[in-house]
């Protein structure tokens, strides 16, 4: 499939071709910034939610949940799950598509796995350029899990537009939260397996460390965090039961979600977001520019620079200012 037909399948809503599209990205084939750059003009209309915190929090079973909650609300979804990579074959794990079988063959959710391959802060290095294809491809949520490794998700921040930090009872993650960097990036706090002993004080402690926030914040953003408690079994998403215990909580976290949307929008906030989002981006691709002329730079000249600074005939700064300028080697 040529390129030019790859990209018309993706903004068509073709999901073979959003597929392969993903994966020449992800491989970093030849085709790929070509693919990005027709796509982008094309986005720009998904909003993106990030969900995160410690593993064991039950992330997977309620992004499910929350993703049957959207398609009852008439949205359509994508769900981007980072995974840890596997030692054997270098891609994801696959445990959170397992998980969500239960949404196959519904034309309104697509679901991927990535590997975190080289990637840092529980997200893979492609990502930002995977959530572009999803936008273009026409989805109106994007849910992107993290992998989950607790003090290095502080990434999400600037990938997504809404963060769920998860917590979950007798965990000790309200403290970890304070430690990670969570409390700083949160916008909804979500404690999850509520209905397992421990809840309350989750709860309480959440709260105490929000408003010791606020009190010592010099201006308010304007948007208060709420704690939320859901409990998520993943049965019974799609068409729950009257009276059924077995998800609840989850309609309040959509609504939540689509509440602090709406406050992105109307307080201008969208923009600064949206501006630290590309500024990411855009450094992560310069340092990848870099990093690749310096490879191929060292390649073409061999071990010479190092043996000079081994040498001291050359200082490692110098050295390094002169393969950025493109005049060392």
């Amino acid at each position: 499939m040529t390129t030019q037909h790859l990209v018309q399948g993706l903004l068509n809503g073709n999901r073979l071709s959003l597929a392969r599209a993903i994966s020449r990205v992800e491989d970093e084939a030849v085709d790929a910034a070509e693919i990005l750059q027709v796509v982008f003009p094309h986005t720009g209309k998904a909003h993106l939610v990030g969900v995160t915190g410690a593993p064991g929090t039950g992330k997977s079973t309620l992004m499910t949940v929350l993703t049957s909650s959207y398609r009852r609300a008439g949205l359509t979804v994508a769900v981007l799950a980072v995974d840890p990579t596997s030692p054997f074959s270098g891609g994801a794990l696959l445990g959170d598509r397992v998980r969500m079988t239960e949404h196959s063959g519904d034309p309104g959710v697509f679901i991927r796995s990535m590997a975190t391959r080289r990637g840092m802060g529980g997200l893979a290095k492609t990502t930002s350029d995977v959530l572009l294809l999803l936008d273009a491809a026409g989805f109106d949520r994007i849910l992107i899990e993290t992998v989950g490794v607790g003090q290095t998700e502080v990434k999400i921040a600037s990938t997504a537009h809404t963060i769920v930090v998860v917590e979950a009872p007798g965990m000790g993650d309200e403290v970890q939260a304070l430690k990670a960097g969570m409390l700083e990036i949160a916008d909804i706090f979500v404690v999850n397996k509520a209905d397992r002993k421990g809840v309350e004080r989750t709860v309480s402690a959440l709260e105490m460390i929000l408003e010791m926030r606020e009190q010592t914040r010099s201006e308010h953003c304007g948007w208060s965090i709420p704690v939320l408690r859901t409990v998520a079994s993943g049965a019974g998403a799609s068409s729950p039961r009257k009276g059924d215990t077995r998800n609840r909580g989850v309609e309040q976290l959509r609504n939540a979600i689509e509440q602090h949307r709406a406050w992105l929008h109307e307080s201008g906030t969208l923009t600064a977001r949206e501006k630290n989002r590309f500024a990411s981006l855009l450094e992560t691709l310069v340092q990848t520019e870099l990093l690749r002329r310096v490879k191929h730079a060292r390649a073409a000249v061999g071990d010479r620079l190092i043996e000079q600074i081994v040498r001291r005939e050359v200082d490692p700064y110098r050295a390094a200012a002169d393969v950025v300028n493109g005049s060392g080697l």
